[in-house]
C-alpha cells in the first residue's frame, strides 16, 4: 500500500518540477527514478528492464545522424534553393516551413530546428523582414510532422515502444492508412494557413546564395537508414531490438567517417548531441513502470472507462483534446508515456482494439504541444534563438499564430483516424 502512494507522490511532484525547473528536467527525472528505486518501490535489478532500449538506441542513434547531416550542408543547400525558387517571399517562408515538416518526419524536431533556423535567419535578413513569425512556423512544423513516422521525435518513438509498431506500421497498419496519413492531411491544411499569416510579409524577393554541399555521403546514408528500418519490420514485428540496433549502428558507422575522413573532432560532436533527453527519457521510463506495477495505471483506465461508458466517440474526443490541453503546458513526453499503458488498458477492457486511443493520444499530446512558448522542446529553442537574434516573442503573439494552426492542423487529423479506426 505504501508503494502505491509512494510511486504517485514522485510522479506528480516530478511532473510539477518538469513545470517550473524546465532546464533541470533530466535531473528531475532521473532523481525521480533514483528515489523509487532506493525507496523499493522499483526493484534494483527491475529498473534497466523499465527501460525500453529500442527506444533509446533509436533516439541516440537519430540524434548522431541528425548532427552529421546538418554539418554536410545538405539540408542549408535545398532550403536556399526552394527559396530562390520562390514566386514571392510569402510562399518562400511556407517553403522553408515545409521543408522543416519533411525533415522533422526523420530527424528529431529540435535538431529540424537548429538545422533550419539559420537559413531561416539568413533569409529574412536578405528580405529585411521581421523573423518572429517565420520562426513560430518553424518550431511548430517540426512538431507536426515529428509524430508521422517512427524516428520523427521521442513521442512516436514511445508509441512504436508501447505499442510494438514497426517502422511500416506508421504507414499502413493492420491493412489500413496509418499515423502518417494523418499527419499529412494536418500538415497540408496548416500550411495554407501559414500562407496567410505570411501573406502580409510579402516584399521584393532577393536570391539567396547557395553554399555547396559539403558531402552527399550523410544524406546517402539517411536515406539507406530509413530502408532498413523499413526492411526491419518484417523481421522484427515485436519492435524488440532491431530498429534500435540499426540505428546505433548507423550511428558508429557515421561517426568513424566524420572522425576518419573529414577530420571532424570526436569530443566535440558527441558532446553536441542532446544528452539531456536522452536521460530525461531513462528516468521517465522508470518512474512511469512504477505507477504501472502499483496499480495506478490500471485505475486510471478503469475511471475513464467508466466515465465513457460505451460512448466511444466521446472517449476518443476526450483523449485528444485533453492530451491537447495538458500538452500544452506540460512535457509531452512524460505525458504520452504515462497515458500510453492507460490507454492500452482501458481497451482491453471495453473489448476494442487500442489504436483508436493510441493515435489520439499521439495527435493530442504532438500537436498540442504547439499551443505555447513553452509546450514542446523545439518551441523553447526557437524563442531562444530568436532572443539571440535580438527579438522577444510575448505570450499573446505565440498564441495569434499557434492557435489557430493547432485547430487547422488537429481537426483534419483527428477525424481522419476516427473514421479510419472507429
Amino acid at each position: 500500500m505504501a508503494d502505491r502512494y509512494i510511486a504517485l507522490t514522485v510522479f506528480f511532484l516530478c511532473y510539477a518540477l518538469f513545470v517550473f525547473l524546465p532546464t533541470r528536467r533530466s535531473l528531475v527525472a532521473v532523481c525521480g527514478a533514483l528515489a523509487l528505486i532506493l525507496v523499493g518501490v522499483v526493484p534494483l535489478l527491475e529498473a534497466p528492464a523499465a527501460i525500453n532500449w529500442n527506444v533509446m538506441g533509436i533516439f541516440v542513434g537519430m540524434l548522431v545522424m541528425a548532427d552529421v547531416f546538418i554539418d554536410s550542408r545538405c539540408p542549408a543547400f535545398l532550403a536556399e534553393h526552394i527559396v530562390n525558387r520562390a514566386p514571392n517571399s510569402a510562399l518562400a517562408l511556407v517553403f522553408i516551413c515545409a521543408l522543416t515538416s519533411f525533415i522533422s518526419a526523420f530527424v528529431e524536431n529540435v535538431a529540424t530546428v537548429l538545422i533550419i533556423a539559420p537559413i531561416g535567419f539568413a533569409i529574412a535578413r536578405r528580405l529585411k523582414l521581421n523573423p518572429t513569425a517565420m520562426m513560430i512556423g518553424i518550431a511548430i512544423s517540426s512538431n507536426l510532422q515529428g509524430a508521422a513516422t517512427l524516428i520523427g521525435d521521442p513521442p512516436s518513438m514511445l508509441l512504436g515502444g508501447f505499442a510494438k509498431m514497426t517502422f511500416t506500421d506508421f504507414f499502413f497498419y493492420h491493412g489500413k492508412p496509418s499515423i502518417f496519413f494523418s499527419v499529412q492531411i494536418g500538415a497540408i491544411s496548416s500550411l495554407c494557413f501559414l500562407y496567410f499569416v505570411f501573406r502580409k510579409q510579402q516584399v521584393e524577393m532577393v536570391r539567396v546564395t547557395v553554399e555547396p554541399v559539403l558531402s552527399w555521403i550523410p544524406s546517402i546514408a539517411m536515406v539507406l537508414l530509413i530502408i532498413a528500418l523499413a526492411v526491419s519490420s518484417f523481421y522484427d514485428t515485436g519492435f524488440s531490438y532491431l530498429a534500435g540496433a540499426i540505428c546505433m549502428i548507423f550511428a558508429v558507422i557515421m561517426l568513424a567517417w566524420a572522425r576518419w575522413v573529414q577530420r571532424t573532432a570526436l569530443i566535440p560532436s558527441l558532446r553536441r548531441l542532446d544528452w539531456d533527453t536522452t536521460f530525461f527519457l531513462m528516468g521517465i521510463f522508470v518512474i512511469v513502470h512504477s505507477l504501472t506495477i502499483t496499480g495506478w495505471t490500471d485505475r486510471a483506465s478503469d475511471w475513464m472507462s467508466d466515465m465513457m461508458g460505451r460512448n466511444v466517440f466521446l472517449g476518443y474526443t476526450t483523449v485528444v483534446f485533453v492530451s491537447i490541453l495538458l500538452s500544452a503546458f506540460v512535457d509531452n513526453v512524460p505525458y504520452l508515456a504515462a497515458m500510453l499503458p492507460v490507454g492500452i488498458s482501458m481497451a482491453e477492457k471495453l473489448h476494442m482494439n487500442p489504436t483508436l486511443f493510441l493515435f489520439g493520444l499521439l495527435i493530442g499530446a504532438s500537436l498540442g504541444g504547439n499551443v505555447t512558448p513553452i509546450g514542446a522542446s523545439a518551441n523553447v529553442v526557437g524563442c531562444g534563438m530568436l532572443r539571440k537574434e535580438g527579438y522577444t516573442v510575448s505570450f499573446s503573439e505565440w498564441l495569434r499564430i499557434s492557435i489557430p494552426f493547432s485547430v487547422v492542423s488537429v481537426l483534419p487529423a483527428y477525424l481522419f483516424v476516427w473514421f479510419v479506426w472507429r
